[in-house]
């Protein structure tokens, strides 16, 4: 069989290998992508030889970023950021076996153990093309888990990013080889469970982690999350909620941001709600997409650090379930409690500083709107109080806290309960949003040498204090002026 390559990178790629008297091959996913239609965004290329060097030629001439991910065994990435593109990742390394089949065979699956010469030309010795045309993810040899057990996290990946389905063969030995995962790095374990949670429809994924005993070695509390009872509205337990709020969580970014959905919402929330949701919250639509795009760390964003909070949200619940004399069942502090304990994983994962504190803020205060609920009234000073607890972490904890609630009730959503919440998320919204500058983050209007002059303070903690109150009160509408700021400050200093 003979593919047609996508001219760019492929031809520069091409020319600078004959340039240096070496054969190349395009490998891998990308030739799965091209026989399957789908654009390529990363590139792998087996070199002859000297891949390192076609590598930092590749990124001079494209004009990306080299650098060698395995010295040793001769492999280099290079990295583009191109105009209508994104992100293009260019993988070099040169054959490990003495020839091209034989590198080919000891790939992980057969889908991916295709190459194509630089007239496209396929050479399949695994059958990869009878199993793409299956539909089916199957190892390339017996050894494939052994010889790299993060491939074991790959093969469910790799059903769910493709819709194919794992062979039964190939799923037995999953199972058999489940317990090579501690083997793999801790890195290697984050990066690509986090690659299956960005996919959409993360609830079969988690399903099928947990079947083949997966999730458990990568997020070991998650276990202790099953057969945890809870009183009503809950209606399941613990476990079970955990997957329908990030599944309805995934249904209500589809609506509100336009994102493709999955499928069908489990939880059974009925249709009316998700009606209200788009009409009410629908204004932010552009403003949410924004937000939830900026990368925290370099390929993980905002979005899949929400989805990472729903999944890890109640960690608490286990460790601070208690029964009232009356029967039911609470979680007091679970929010804390599991803040902490995902901050312990997160870093045991090695997630970047930022990464586990946006996380930990989600899962600390992902009961804050639904407190806010209970209110009659939503205050400027509260909303400012929300968002000096939870920074721009605050957009998501909305988020997560309407798809908790959806979660829980299902289909016995009280319309009452709904409307107030969706009143709260808008305000907040609309707080952050569009009236930032006066509710959040208005100019100050003193500073702590004024404070110091007109007092006769000395520098020292009741400053920042004073400082803090005087913004909360501008915030709240109560001040305007630099004299009415002074005077709120003497009151508040003699006061004390």
């Amino acid at each position: 069989m003979r593919i047609t390559i996508p001219e760019w990178p492929w031809n520069v790629v091409c020319r600078l290998a004959e340039e240096q008297a070496t054969r190349i091959w395009l490998v891998g996913g990308a030739v799965r992508d091209v026989l399957l239609g789908r654009p390529i965004h990363d590139w792998d290329f087996l070199v002859e030889r000297e891949a390192l060097k076609l590598a930092r030629n590749a990124a001079d001439i494209l004009g990306g970023v080299y650098y060698p991910l395995d010295a040793e065994h001769e492999i280099g990435r290079v990295l583009l950021m191109e105009h209508g593109r994104g992100r293009v990742v260019l993988d070099f390394a040169t054959l490990r076996e003495p020839d091209l089949e034989s590198d080919l065979r000891i790939r992980d699956f057969t889908i991916n153990a295709m190459a194509a010469d630089q007239s496209g030309v396929v050479s399949d010795p695994t059958g990869g093309l009878a199993d793409l045309q299956a539909r089916l993810v199957r190892v390339a040899g017996r050894r494939s888990f052994a010889d790299d057990p993060i491939r074991l996290l790959r093969a469910v990946r790799m059903e769910a990013e493709l819709g194919f389905e794992i062979e039964p063969g190939t799923a037995e030995l999953l199972r058999q080889s489940a317990g090579l995962l501690f083997l793999s790095s801790a890195e290697r374990l984050r990066d690509e469970f986090v690659r299956i949670l960005a996919l959409p429809g993360s609830y079969a994924s988690l399903h099928r982690l947990d079947e083949f005993e997966l999730l458990a070695r990568v997020i070991p509390e998650l276990e202790t999350l099953k057969g945890v009872t809870q009183s009503l509205p809950h209606r399941f337990d613990v476990w079970t909620h955990t997957l329908l709020v990030l599944d309805t969580l995934e249904t209500l970014l589809a609506v509100l941001t336009g994102e493709p959905q999955a499928g069908d919402e489990r939880a059974g929330v009925p249709r009316f709600a998700w009606g209200e949701l788009e009409r009410v919250l629908g204004q932010f639509a552009r403003e949410l997409s924004t937000h939830l795009t900026p990368e925290v760390t370099p390929g993980r964003d905002r979005a899949v650090l929400l989805k990472l909070g729903a999944l890890l949200h109640d960690l608490g619940k286990p460790s601070t379930r208690s029964q009232g004399e009356d029967g039911r069942v609470h979680f007091y502090e679970h929010e804390l409690v599991g803040a902490k304990l995902a901050r312990e994983r997160l870093r045991e994962l090695r997630f970047s500083r930022d990464e586990i504190a946006r996380v930990e803020l989600l899962i600390a205060h992902h009961m804050y709107p639904a407190h806010l609920a209970q209110t009659d009234k939503l205050t400027r000073r509260a909303i400012y109080r929300y968002f000096r607890a939870t920074g721009d972490a605050g957009v998501e904890t909305v988020l997560l806290s309407l798809a908790d609630h959806l979660a829980t009730w299902g289909p016995y959503l009280q319309p009452e309960r709904w409307t107030r919440r969706l009143e709260v998320a808008e305000a907040l919204l609309t707080g952050y949003f569009e009236q930032r500058s006066e509710t959040l983050t208005p100019l100050p209007l003193i500073t702590g040498e004024d404070l110091m002059t007109r007092l006769g303070l000395v520098p020292g903690p009741e400053v920042g204090e004073l400082l803090e109150a005087v913004r909360e009160a501008q915030a709240a509408g109560e001040v305007s002026t630099k004299d009415e700021a002074l005077a709120l400050a003497a009151r508040l200093h003699s006061s004390s």
